[in-house]
């Protein structure tokens, strides 16, 4: 009995990926996000990795899940508001999907990186996709607010739908290599503070107004238009200053 030479072994199959891997090149977010929407992704890559799903395909899962959500938050919200529908499915299923399509949206930059299939187009896609599905979920919880409160200015509203892009608009400007913060501190309180920017956190307290107190959406309509107007003018001032000293 002959045994083969070394020369004609096969090479080892290299190993698949695993949670961790992905979980290490995540973009962050914010406490809550790199603490449960990043983790959750990371399996999310792991499982499209083995189904050779493209990154692509899950950007446009993001897209397809946020929309279908909030297109039932919107076509449920004046039956909601005058008691024909109870509030807590059409909330939970807020809170839930737009978790789940906020984790894809996780999951397909890690599945890019770590497989090396990043690309300009890939990342064109990624952004245009998010603006959609979050123009999709303001207009749920704009439609929730005036159909729970009919007086409900509707410059409010506007100004909602107009700063609410603030955090993905900067979001956009502070990646890559010339990124800057406003506060660099890392402790705990601070991020703790962050939350009121981490998309994961404010999604998660929008399906919980839905579920339990949609009479409320107005006054969380009025509060994140305020921190994110807050934001927008820190911003100004911050890129000003920096621009000034040259």
């Amino acid at each position: 009995m002959t045994t083969p030479s070394r020369g004609t072994e096969p090479a080892p199959t290299p190993a698949a990926p695993t949670a961790a891997d992905y979980y290490a090149v995540n973009r962050g977010g914010g406490l809550f996000s790199e603490a449960i929407s990043q983790r959750i992704g990371a399996r999310i890559a792991v499982a499209a990795h083995r189904r050779r799903l493209a990154p692509t395909v899950i950007t446009a899962g993001n897209l397809g899940l946020s929309c279908l959500v909030s297109f039932v938050v919107v076509a449920a919200a004046h039956r909601v508001a005058t008691g024909a529908v109870w509030a807590w499915p059409i909330g939970l299923l807020a809170l839930v999907g737009w978790q789940v399509a906020y984790a894809l949206d996780c999951a397909d930059g890690q599945l890019a990186r770590v497989t090396g299939q990043t690309s300009a187009a890939g990342a064109r896609v990624d952004v245009l996709c998010d603006v959609a599905a979050q123009i999709a979920l303001v207009a749920a919880l704009a439609a929730t607010a005036s159909a729970q409160v009919p007086e409900t200015p509707a410059w409010l509203l506007a100004a909602f739908a107009g700063t609410w892009m603030v955090n993905l608009v900067t979001s956009v400007m502070q990646s890559g290599p010339q990124a800057t913060s406003m506060v660099t501190s890392t402790s705990l309180p601070v991020r703790a503070v962050k939350l009121v920017r981490d998309y994961g956190a404010v999604i998660a307290l929008a399906g919980v107004v839905l579920t339990v107190a949609p009479q409320w959406t107005v006054w969380l309509v009025a509060a994140f238009t305020l921190v994110n107007g807050a934001f927008l003018a820190a911003s100004i001032a911050f890129a000003g200053r920096a621009a000034l000293r040259g």
